[in-house]
């Protein structure tokens, strides 16, 4: 970020299912953050692994600097000293963001749909009487 960046807060407003908020709410709950304060942070993790994508691209062979995820290690190590359950937390904060991005689309896409009947996510028209 800039030195003269503007530091001040602004409103950001989106919509989700109310499942997923409240979801958010126990998670930020549990961290003992703000509902704003996570939502801030988990986007602010999904960016960081979306700029990792961007500066490596995933290969399909199993070379190290090919790996997205070996890329984002290197980062997080270049910047800090992490513990493994910090590593893992940092990356497991990507992959959290990335299935949530994923859900939502096939979610958009009537491919899956959120059941609390099923007990969670289903495929649309899996013999349960869609």
């Amino acid at each position: 970020m800039a030195d003269s960046a503007d530091t001040s807060n602004v409103a950001v407003k989106t919509y989700v299912p109310t499942y997923q908020k409240e979801e958010w709410k126990e998670h930020a709950d549990t961290l003992g953050m703000s509902q704003s304060e996570f939502v801030r942070s988990m986007v602010q993790a999904g960016r960081r692994g979306f700029e990792s994508d961007r500066e490596e691209p995933r290969s399909e062979d199993a070379t190290p600097r090919g790996n997205a995820l070996e890329t984002r290690v290197l980062s997080l190590l270049e910047s800090d000293t992490y513990s493994w359950e910090e590593l893992l937390d940092a990356v497991s904060e990507d992959i959290e963001s990335r299935l949530d991005e994923a859900l939502e689309k096939l979610q958009a896409e009537n491919e899956v749909r959120y059941s609390g009947r099923h007990g969670g996510y289903t495929v649309v028209g899996r013999g349960d009487g869609d």
